[in-house]
């Protein structure tokens, strides 16, 4: 009769479970010493071997003359238990016998002494489907076991198992099984059974398996199946339903370009022709993730836009679960696929976007400029306002500017060839913003006018205009800001005030550098008149503490007035100097 080969090439010993080194370290000595514990717990992903070691250990625990922890397989005990029908060693199936007259049943069995050998082992499968009142059944055996009684409890879910039963356990976590750990198996696996087979396809087997060394060896009983001949990749392609690098890059650049119609019919033809969308999904991520690494560690050249790609792992890695479970999965992607583009690349105009030539697939170059009509009437609103908060700024900034002779639109005119050459705008020149000398004093009234009218609905609104950012979080011109405001967390809000932290004082200096340039993008973009104040994590911690201490003291904040704004008087030079380096460089500017 044939055994599939995850079952013929099962290990027998501990010498051959692959990839669990440190645990077989720590069972094998703990035999060698006659020191193991009454009750095991053993937690893992699928095919890592939990139930294979467990069987392994159950034999060699009850050996008579076990060789440096491992079993002599030549002993009576060892003849027993390596027999099929060993009565000591029981292995229950908890997904099928999970309620609790079996575990009642098991209760009574165990003070039943064994009949052949030193140790009954009971080997609970899948412990975690257990009932409730199964898990209490078994607590009392666990507590205070027989001396003839081991338990050792398999579970590829660990977090459903009560921790009343965890913490009387000894615990094992079992790893994924690394990609040349599962492929050396499978070269020898494939040398015993004399089975020719592409590198590439064992590659693709061993990636394929994330980790389970008993899936690899299923995926390569299936290709067995299949064909006689040599195994190639493109027959595991075919037997698997999964594309290959060519339509993967083919169809990633259909995405990225935003070309929908090509979208829709890939996702068609790959339906059509009985492609398993879950499974391309899978490849699609994993290809991505390998574009994005190449690019930052080998320096490769990426034939497109890294923040679109990452983007697009980050919400493919979110929708992946839903993806599995959803009732109607061609139509899940396709809606997935469409919100990306129109979200992300149509909303964000992608201009000039070219797909390079690959050696062995000819991609049209497109171009694409669709940028609705809301997102401009939007930036050019944000824009044109100043980049400093006019309630709090504008009149000094004025005076400072025409003290200095210069001005946004003079300087565009004067020097319209250069800004053009050099890609410069005029957000470019605002940069150089007047240092405020009083900005701990309008730090601190902020948080306290923050804390003194404090609300939580209104922090709970405040998350929402959070997510309003997002859709700027690409944009060429507050891009920038945009992602400054969106790596802080929201502390507290009051209806005209706040507080922001970051987690490191750098974050903080740097932000507050460009303090009233946020204030002014985020209530352009949430149609919020809220004044940010920006705080270390540190520093809202002790805000906090103090705030609940004054609350127990019954200690009122007051409501103050924020200062006016004291800038640090700047000569008309240094201004000049200044832009002039920003734009030529300051190896050709020469100051006098």
């Amino acid at each position: 009769m044939y055994h599939a080969l995850y079952r013929k090439y099962r290990p027998s010993d501990f010498d051959s479970v692959v990839g669990q080194d440190a645990i077989i370290k720590t069972l094998k000595n703990s035999i060698k010493n006659h020191n193991f514990s009454h009750a095991y717990m053993f937690f893992g992903p699928r095919g890592t071997g939990k139930t294979t070691v467990s069987k392994i250990f159950a034999r060699n625990v009850n050996c008579l003359s076990p060789v440096d922890g491992i079993a002599c397989q030549k002993c009576e005990a060892c003849q027993v238990s390596f027999s099929h029908d060993c009565i000591d060693i029981i292995e229950i199936d908890a997904a099928s016998n999970n309620g609790v007259n079996e575990i009642r049943e098991l209760r009574n069995n165990v003070n039943l002494v064994p009949s052949s050998l030193h140790y009954k082992v009971y080997i609970v499968d899948e412990v975690h489907m257990l009932s409730d009142a199964a898990f209490n059944a078994l607590l009392k055996t666990l507590e205070e076991p027989p001396e003839h009684i081991i338990f050792i409890l398999a579970t590829t879910d660990p977090q459903k198992v009560p921790e009343t039963i965890i913490s009387r356990c000894q615990c094992f976590s079992f790893k994924r099984i690394s990609n040349e750990m599962i492929r050396k198996r499978l070269e020898y696996v494939c040398k015993e059974e004399k089975i020719k087979i592409e590198d590439s396809v064992l590659d693709r087997i061993a990636v394929m398996s994330d980790g389970g060394l008993r899936d690899a060896l299923g995926l390569l009983d299936k290709m067995v199946s299949y064909t006689n001949d040599k195994i190639t990749l493109e027959d595991f392609n075919e037997v698997n339903g999964i594309l290959s690098d060519d339509d993967l890059y083919q169809f990633i650049s259909h995405v990225i370009n935003g070309y929908i119609q090509e979208v829709l019919s890939d996702i068609s033809n790959f339906n059509n022709s009985g492609k398993n969308l879950i499974q391309i999904m899978i490849q699609l991520a994993d290809f991505v993730r390998n574009m994005i690494v190449d690019s930052y560690l080998s320096h490769k050249e990426c034939s497109f836009d890294l923040d679109f790609l990452q983007e697009f792992e980050n919400q493919l890695n979110d929708k992946m679960f839903d993806i599995k479970k959803s009732s109607n999965t061609k139509v899940f992607i396709e809606m997935f696929l469409l919100k990306f583009i129109n979200d992300i690349i149509l909303h964000h105009s992608v201009h000039n976007v070219v797909v390079e030539k690959n050696n062995s697939l000819d991609v049209p170059v497109k171009t694409s400029s669709v940028v609705p009509k809301d997102t401009l009437s939007q930036k050019e609103s944000i824009e044109s306002k100043s980049d400093l908060n006019n309630n709090d700024f504008s009149d000094k900034s004025d005076d400072v500017v025409s003290e200095s002779g210069l001005n946004n639109n003079d300087f565009s005119e004067k020097n319209e060839d250069v800004v053009s050459e050099s890609n410069l705008n005029n957000n470019d020149f605002s940069n150089f913003v007047p240092k405020v000398l009083n900005l701990s004093e309008i730090m601190d009234v902020r948080i306290n006018n923050t804390m003194a009218t404090a609300d939580k609905n209104l922090l709970k609104l405040e998350l929402n205009n959070f997510d309003l950012l997002r859709d700027y979080s690409f944009d060429q011109e507050i891009g920038y800001l945009v992602n400054s405001i969106l790596d802080s967390k929201i502390r507290a809000v009051g209806p005209d005030y706040l507080i922001i932290s970051y987690d490191s004082d750098a974050s903080v200096e740097q932000n507050l550098a460009q303090l009233f340039k946020l204030n002014e993008v985020y209530s352009s973009i949430t149609n919020s008149n809220k004044k940010l104040a920006i705080v270390s994590d540190d520093k809202w911690d002790q805000i906090r503490n103090e705030y609940i201490e004054n609350l127990k003291n019954k200690v009122k904040y007051e409501l103050k007035e924020e200062p006016e704004v004291i800038l640090e008087e700047i000569k008309n030079d240094d201004i000049i100097s200044s832009s002039a380096i920003s734009l030529f460089g300051k190896d050709i500017v020469e100051i006098e």
